[in-house]
């Protein structure tokens, strides 16, 4: 029995095998890289969109070289050229025509549960977004100009033409001028005087007439620059009379000049109700819009306004009535003035809100808009015996004769007896023969209400 030492002598002679040479493989099997297949991740240059990828990286690099040429500009024409070639890639941009990245994500449903879809990189948006700083930076490192200078005087005139100043705004604003247009005059090296907006006029002219190139002049446009602020700064330190407090306003236009030793409190209430003894509309104006807040003060200048039906009230009650105020739209209807009907009309029909319906009703008859009276007539069936009866009034207001037909048919018809008395009184209002014939014929009813309106038709006519 062998132990094992016996072993042929030629075997342990024998080569060991090339470990450099592979045993269990053809020859022409491919490389282990070569077999990842499918299964293997793409890098991101093998990505679903080479061409597009090698574009983007192409205009990429173009863009990091332009950024690099405006670092280094120094002149107007340098930044002329950065923005020529920033163009010129704007424009091969826009015909890249990159594909919107979320055409190659894959449906949610085809993803695992543990899966997310990756974010893939948006080139259009990308260079958009850089080309955009870019072109930000270049305008900022561009200029000062010349035309920033007449911009910025012409802006201060502006507000200074724009601005309702106090007194003491006014010489405020005449020091900021002055001291400004000295000031360019020395700078420029030219003669220039005066302190108000044709002094301004004069400095513009002087800039433009410099011909202050941008490059040269660099730093005579930017002590400019800081004068014109400085002219602003003054401008907008002024007194200006919108500056001022509600009181301080009134006082400044003499509201309170009224005003005796004895006033009630308020005192704007007590102003008011002089400005009201002397019918001056303007003033009550002044309060209610200085005092807009004060529900307070709005209600007693509203009432102010009824009691006066001052005409030149007109346009502040529009804006009122606008927003559905009752005293405005009665307001109104007190002027009797044509101008004041269209503040009016469009109220007639707001069923919906009978009181301001009502007001309107009456206040159309009052300016005696005539235009409307089908618009009124059409009322006197109305659901509600009160707007039913205030339309027979304001027919009778309006003193319309086309009226006496309708009005008569409620005064014999309609089942309220302050309706049928409404248009008893308007058909003796519009006065006509046969508008008081078609009243007195009711003067023998049992109503009271309506036998006194119909009497008084009766009586006129004898």
């Amino acid at each position: 029995m062998s132990d094992g030492d016996d072993e042929p002598a030629d075997a342990a002679d024998e080569p060991a095998p090339d470990e450099s040479e592979s045993t269990d493989a053809p020859a022409d099997e491919p490389d282990a890289a070569e077999t990842a297949g499918d299964g293997a991740t793409e890098s991101e240059d093998d990505g679903p969109r080479p061409e597009e990828r090698e574009r983007y990286e192409t205009l990429l690099a173009r863009l990091s070289e332009a950024e690099d040429a405006l670092v280094a500009a120094e002149t107007e024409a340098d930044l002329d050229g950065v923005e020529a070639t920033l163009d010129e890639i704007e424009a091969d941009i826009e015909a890249a025509d990159f594909t919107d990245p979320e055409a190659f994500q894959p449906d949610e449903e085809e993803l695992d549960e543990d899966e997310e879809i990756e974010e893939l990189l948006d080139f259009e948006e990308e260079l958009t977004n850089e080309l955009q700083d870019l072109q930000d930076e270049l305008e900022e490192q561009r200029g000062p100009y010349a035309e920033d200078v007449v911009s910025e005087i012409e802006a201060a005139k502006s507000t200074v033409e724009g601005t309702r100043w106090t007194e003491t705004g006014d010489g405020q604003v005449a020091a900021a001028i002055e001291t400004f247009v000295t000031d360019v005059a020395a700078e420029l090296g030219t003669d220039l005087a005066g302190d108000d907006a044709d002094a301004l006029d004069a400095t513009v002219a002087a800039v433009e007439d410099a011909a202050l190139d941008a490059d040269e002049d660099e730093e005579t446009i930017a002590a400019l620059l800081d004068l014109a602020d400085a002219l602003h700064s003054g401008v907008e330190d002024s007194q200006a009379f919108a500056d001022l407090s509600s009181r301080a306003k009134l006082q400044y236009e003499g509201f309170y000049d009224v005003l005796g030793k004895h006033k009630d409190y308020p005192p704007e209430w007590s102003a008011v109700k002089e400005w009201t003894k002397r019918d001056d509309a303007e003033m009550v104006a002044l309060c209610m819009e200085h005092f807009g807040d004060s529900e307070y003060m709005q209600k007693h200048c509203l009432e102010a306004f009824v009691r006066m039906g001052n005409p030149e009230a007109i346009e502040v009650l529009k804006e009122k009535a606008q927003r559905r105020t009752l005293k405005a739209v009665e307001a109104l209807g007190k002027t009797g003035h044509p101008d004041a009907v269209e503040g009016v009309a469009d109220y007639i029909d707001s069923d919906s809100n009978p009181q301001l319906q009502k007001t309107a009703l009456r206040a159309i008859g009052e300016l005696g808009a005539t235009d409307y009276t089908a618009d009124v007539a059409q009322w006197l069936v109305a659901e509600r015996e009160d707007v039913r009866s205030a339309a027979a009034r304001a027919l009778g207001l309006l003193g319309d004769t086309r009226a006496i037909a309708p009005l008569g048919d409620v005064l014999a018809d309609d089942e309220s007896e302050g309706v049928r008395a409404s248009a008893a009184w308007a058909l003796y209002q519009i006065g006509t023969a046969r508008a008081l014939e078609t009243a007195a014929e009711h003067a023998e009813t049992r109503s009271f209400l309506v036998q006194s309106e119909a009497e008084k038709a009766a009586t006129a006519l004898d």
